[in-house]
């Protein structure tokens, strides 16, 4: 290995890492070619494969499966994306404090015949957000979204200057979940449910979709784009495609706009260091999404 390899405290690095992503139409991810790629510039022999749940004969096998087959063919882990993210919480037998503190996972770490549930989307989603905000006012949101990516974002926007958190969904149980998940972690008064839009939009500084409306399998904008106003700033984290029509429409309404690029690089950084135990540059596998067409 070059000289630039730094082995993370308490993790031996290896020169052959096999891991994956379990997710439904993950066909077009970028997580692949930025993890290949940045294995292969610290000298792995790095191989990352797509378990696309679409592509799987009927009837869909469940998440606990699914990670049974993973660990059984050697993985060193696999990443988690929807619809499974909380699913997942359930066939791991450990859980790290990323992922016990939004209630779900996005990195599972095979290690010692043991499954460890991690969270990098928090992370991922606070250093794009702080990267995009800038100095614009940000202390009371709209998150549409309370799924295991709408726990990650909705922690990270409490824990980065958002004083009051409207969230909306169109499962109570999981919005009643993740408000009472808030409330347990940082006491009552810091999120509460939206049920009229049109209200929380007044009270909000921006907007942050969280829920898969916009990626390439269901396309179309999470929100009646006529509630929105240009002073509002939006953000998303849909990232394939990166211009999701909610971030289109808004721009086009003067709305300062983020996209999802910051969360998915970030969250790939940090998955990558779960992984191999390396330090890896997140400026190169920044350039590697950005290298897409």
């Amino acid at each position: 290995m070059t000289a630039s390899v730094q082995s993370l405290p308490g993790h031996p690095a290896a020169t052959s890492v096999r891991v994956g992503l379990i997710g439904a139409g993950i066909a077009a991810s970028r997580t692949p070619r930025m993890h290949v790629e940045e294995g292969q510039a610290l000298g792995l022999d790095y191989d990352y494969r797509l378990i696309d749940t679409d592509l799987l004969p009927l009837p869909t096998p469940t998440i606990a499966t699914l990670l049974d087959r993973a660990q059984a063919d050697g993985l060193a882990g696999v990443n988690v994306t929807f619809p499974f993210k909380r699913a997942a919480m359930d066939a791991v037998d450990e859980v790290a404090p990323s992922a016990a503190a939004v209630g779900a996972t996005n990195t599972i770490v095979f290690r010692g015949g043991r499954r460890i549930a991690h969270n990098t989307d928090y992370s991922g989603f606070a250093q794009g957000f702080r990267r995009g905000i800038g100095a614009r006012p940000h202390g009371s949101v709209l998150l549409l979204g309370a799924g295991g990516a709408g726990g990650a974002v909705a922690h990270a926007l409490l824990d980065h200057g958002v004083k009051l958190l409207f969230i909306h969904d169109t499962n109570p149980a999981s919005l009643t979940a993740l408000i009472g998940a808030i409330e347990a972690r940082l006491g009552p008064g810091r999120a509460r449910a939206a049920r009229d839009l049109r209200v929380a939009l007044a009270a909000a500084d921006g907007v942050v979709n969280a829920t898969p409306v916009g990626m390439a399998k269901l396309p179309g904008t999470p929100i009646d784009m006529a509630l929105i106003e240009p002073r509002h700033w939006v953000a998303d984290i849909v990232y394939f495609p990166l211009e999701t029509a909610f971030l289109a429409q808004a721009r086009a309404r003067g709305c300062h706009t983020i996209d999802g690029s910051g969360m998915a690089v970030f969250q790939a950084v940090a998955a990558f260091e779960l992984f191999t135990g390396l330090a890896p540059d997140p400026a190169r596998m920044r350039a590697t999404f950005d290298s897409f067409t």
